[in-house]
């Protein structure tokens, strides 16, 4: 498989967003920090319009200066670029019923930070309307304090739909990535498709085997004799699998472990080997194909999404489904602990 392209500050050309309305929907986590960095960048170079309903980040966007409408119809017919970044539940009904019939007509250039509504085509994007995706690769205040520092980010860009009508949408979303700092330490070209895959199977598959192997060592370990104070601080309280994870993202998977003794080394290295690697990947590989890219979980979220919103734990399947985690040994075990040692847990 060819490596990915990588483009930079010098590939992009901060011109082509001069003059224009740009336009972000949404003023929660990644919102903030891609329009104050966007501000840092251009200046008065460009017109920045927060289109958020009046809540606490609407006050916040005032707070930090910018011009903020509840008027996501108005904000539509104003955009020349428009950042769609509120949660991806809440994406096809504002844009597809209070935007989108606005941006009809003329070229306006939609940039997202997720792949998933574009990917299962949940958005109704007019013809002369471009779809481009930048999407970093961190939270919103990584990508506001990295970009202060000068650092740069990870971040993924493409261009889903081009609606221009002289092929220009590729420069445009280069010059969108270079104005809230994704072009600093290299942008990754990329699609929606390989970025909702990636997003989907960690979170279906990488995780959840995490989060079983935890509950599992748990249980084991409490059956052998171990108490739930050294348990949970052995386990993760301690904060030490966060410094691995750290150094992972540092040093290297593999390479981080000289780090640690001799005997944690060996344990670890020698344990790999013995795991049959088929049923994971066929597990991975199911969960990717069968319930991913096939679209199952995309309709059976949709079919499910409204109910998040409500306050019945009957109803609200969040609230039902960790109602059944929350009686595992382990988070069992996590309460008492909080409940004998709270001043261990102070940070």
């Amino acid at each position: 498989m060819p490596s990915a392209k990588i483009y930079y500050d010098q590939d992009a050309d901060l011109t082509l967003l001069e003059g224009k309305t740009i336009v972000f929907v949404g003023y929660g986590n990644q919102g903030s920090a891609q329009a104050l960095n966007l501000r840092d960048t251009l200046g008065k170079k460009v017109n920045i319009l927060i289109a958020n309903r009046e809540d606490d980040y609407a006050l916040s966007a005032r707070r930090e200066g910018f011009e903020v409408t509840s008027n996501f119809e108005e904000a539509g017919k104003k955009a020349d670029v428009l950042f769609l970044l509120v949660p991806d539940q809440a994406q096809p009904e504002v844009f597809n019923s209070r935007i989108a019939p606005h941006l009809e007509g003329r070229h306006v250039a939609v940039v997202v930070a997720s792949g998933y509504n574009q990917h299962f085509g949940f958005l109704k994007l007019p013809a002369t309307t471009s779809c481009l995706m930048v999407a970093p690769r961190m939270i919103g205040i990584s990508v506001r304090t990295r970009y202060i520092s000068g650092q740069g980010y990870p971040c993924f860009v493409s261009v889903e739909k081009d609606g221009s009508s002289d092929g220009s949408a590729h420069a445009l979303c280069l010059a969108i990535a270079r104005g809230i700092g994704a072009t600093k330490a290299g942008a990754i070209a990329s699609s929606v498709k390989e970025e909702t895959m990636m997003d989907l199977l960690a979170e279906q598959a990488l995780w959840p085997n995490i989060i079983a192997l935890f509950n599992q060592a748990y249980t084991v370990l409490k059956e052998a004799g171990c108490s739930d104070e050294a348990l949970a601080y052995e386990m993760y309280l301690s904060g030490e699998p966060a410094e691995i994870f750290e150094r992972c993202a540092s040093e290297g998977f593999l390479k981080q472990l000289e780090r640690h003794s001799t005997v944690s080394q060996y344990g670890q290295l020698t344990g790999v080997l013995k795991i049959d690697p088929k049923p994971l990947k066929a597990h991975f590989e199911d969960i990717l194909q069968n319930r991913i890219l096939s679209g199952e979980f995309a309709k059976e979220f949709a079919a499910i999404e409204k109910d998040f919103e409500s306050s019945d734990e009957d109803k609200n399947p969040l609230k039902k489904l960790y109602a059944i985690h929350e009686k595992s040994d382990l988070v069992e075990g996590e309460k008492r602990v909080k409940e004998r040692l709270p001043q261990l847990l102070d940070k």
